[in-house]
């Protein structure tokens, strides 16, 4: 059996991109998050992974300072995120899958409203809006709302707003569900890009294949707690990324005979 990778966590996690230390909650008497902790490093494109229910999603909402955890502390960007709130959420860029949307605008007026909500020059809420909306081929949806936009472009236009501040850390939940092939390249180059100019993506999925082909680093989270993490090639050990995910987080197997009936038995 593969043997799990925990390297060492910083002394000082606000020289982490991204740190949780402890980090708790519990819905209903039920552990979401269980004393978890992890270091992202600056500069790497970091993907999380787990299955469903895990807790990997609840535990970035707590890191992004969108849910109090129950214990624990996290740090973005070198900032107490509930501490030094504002700080820590003026440099990072969030598209959480499922948040409440702005929908009853169109793309270009989206942005608008979160450069002024940001503080932003317009101007520079003009020409980012502009490119990013180039970039990401929504330009020919015009004044169509938000509403009214496919699931796929309605992740474009969040990635969009996501990006729009510049940030120092991009926090991405399921980036490239709905997304077309030709769409999902093409982000998945926007986010080279933003690593290569020094800067951390951190990107959780359920597609193995993705994190394995985008991030040089992964962690996988298990029942609210970090199964193991690390760089990709230390965590894969020689092995796929999804026959190590199934090892660690435990793999479904049809019983025998079970669902005949799909093929024309009989139920009983």
């Amino acid at each position: 059996m593969t043997q799990p990778n925990f390297p060492q966590l910083a002394a000082d996690p606000t020289t982490q991109a991204f740190a949780v230390r402890g980090l708790s909650k519990t819905f209903s008497g039920t552990p979401a998050v269980d004393n978890l902790s992890l270091d992202i490093p600056r500069g790497s494109l970091y993907g999380i992974v787990g299955p469903n229910g895990a807790g990997k999603t609840t535990m970035l909402t707590m890191a992004c300072g969108l849910v109090r955890p129950d214990a624990g502390q996290a740090y973005l960007a070198g900032h107490d995120v509930w501490a030094e709130h504002n700080q820590a959420v003026a440099r990072v860029g969030l598209l959480m899958d499922g948040a409440p949307v702005f929908d009853r605008l169109s793309g270009p007026e989206y942005l608008y409203y979160l450069g002024a909500l940001r503080g932003m020059e317009e101007s520079v809420v003009a020409s980012r809006s502009e490119e990013l909306l180039a970039a990401l081929q929504l330009s020919d949806a015009g004044s169509k709302y938000i509403a009214d936009y496919s699931a796929g472009m309605t992740k474009k236009i969040l990635l969009a707003g996501a990006l729009l501040h510049a940030p120092d850390v991009l926090v991405l939940d399921e980036p490239l569900e709905a997304v077309d092939p030709v769409s999902g390249r093409l982000i998945q180059s926007i986010l080279r890009e933003f690593v290569a100019g020094g800067k951390t993506v951190i990107l959780s999925s359920h597609v193995m294949e993705l994190v394995e082909g985008l991030c040089d680093h992964v962690a996988v989270i298990h029942r609210g707690r970090v199964a193991t993490c690390g760089h990709v090639d230390n965590v894969r050990q020689g092995r796929s990324l999804t026959d190590l995910f199934i090892e660690l987080t435990g793999g479904g197997s049809l019983a025998a005979g079970s669902l005949g009936w799909l093929r024309g038995g009989r139920d009983d």
